[in-house]
């Protein structure tokens, strides 16, 4: 590895740890860092201290992080797939088909009196996320093996995210206001509506997909030189995409699941990794976009929590201008 690179993982690293203690720090009630090491290590703080520093904010951090991460790489992934610099971590319909599950739950079983159903109680939004995004993806993966262009394929899943996206909004014309507004809350995405146990699925699911980004590595290497090169070099395309296609929908699907659509981590992030590093190897833009997008999202919850604004919000208004510069850039060099 160049010396460059170390410096600059050394330095997101710091980076990271500075972010994540005022991640700690920074809510409706300012803590102190000493504060805050006394609730994490069992010192001598108020129990009111203790209990939102460990039962709150470092469950919420500890999601910014995994999430971050998650998001990042999965787009990085897509990116590199599609060989194009505008696909993210949902192009293949994952947040589409997530939505559509929490529609179904949130939306569709008042509509039919279900609400208050066993299947539904056990099923959860975070349940029903997933399922929705698992169901698209298998649909997506069983006819990404009889089509061999990879850009039918993205097209073939933003036509089912509009068909997805269409049911999802009928649901909402004729869903009652309680339910409409619960919907609406949930795609605003959150970091801090996450369980114990929900973080501890989480990250059972994250470090899946993660490991299974890392063991791609070789194949998005030469992807980076074609479908057809890659193929002369024994590379066999269908079962990297179903790795790559598996490891999103670990990884995007169940952040998805659990915090909502956070938006533009797994677009923007990708670019600032490649900019800062200037590096096309997989083996460094994948730890690297990890770390990056850990980092961007922990800033972004700073951001969130000082002005009281949703987290999609934020990411939102952090990301776009990134994609613009993509944009322009695509276009100086075409």
């Amino acid at each position: 590895m160049k010396s460059r690179n170390r410096i600059l993982f050394v330095a997101l690293s710091l980076l990271g740890l500075a972010l994540f203690a005022a991640d700690l720090m920074v809510g409706s009630v300012q803590l102190g860092f000493g504060e805050v090491w006394g609730a994490l290590t069992g010192g001598d703080v108020a129990p009111a201290t203790a209990k939102i520093v460990r039962s709150i904010r470092l469950l919420k951090a500890v999601v910014a992080l995994l999430a971050g991460a998650a998001l990042s790489v999965s787009g990085l992934q897509m990116q590199t797939l599609f060989r194009n610099p505008l696909a993210g971590p949902f192009v293949l319909g994952i947040s589409s088909g997530a939505s559509l599950g929490v529609a179904l739950v949130l939306l569709g079983a008042p509509l039919l009196g279900w609400s208050g159903s066993t299947l539904f109680a056990s099923l959860g939004v975070a349940g029903a996320a997933w399922a929705g995004a698992a169901l698209v993806l298998m649909l997506v993966a069983a006819v990404s093996r009889r089509v061999k262009d990879i850009m039918v394929i993205l097209i073939l899943g933003m036509m089912c995210s509009s068909g997805v996206d269409a049911v999802v909004q009928i649901l909402q014309y004729v869903s009652n206001e309680g339910a409409l507004k619960s919907f609406v809350i949930w795609t605003m995405g959150s970091l801090g509506d996450v369980t114990t146990i929900q973080l501890g699925l989480l990250a059972i699911a994250v470090v899946a997909g993660l490991i299974l980004a890392v063991a791609a590595i070789k194949p998005l290497n030469l992807l980076l030189l074609g479908e057809n090169y890659a193929r002369t070099m024994g590379l066999n395309i269908r079962r990297t995409r179903s790795l790559v296609f598996l490891s999103t929908t670990l990884l995007a699907g169940t952040v998805t699941a659990f915090c909502g659509p956070v938006g533009f981590i797994g677009l923007a992030v990708p670019h600032l990794t490649r900019m800062l590093f200037r590096e096309a190897d997989h083996r460094i833009l994948i730890p690297a976009s990890a770390l990056m997008g850990s980092c961007v999202l922990l800033l972004c919850d700073l951001v969130s929590k000082s002005l009281t604004l949703p987290i999609n919000t934020v990411t939102a208004l952090m990301g776009i201008p990134i994609v613009v510069w993509v944009v322009w850039r695509h276009k100086t060099i075409a």
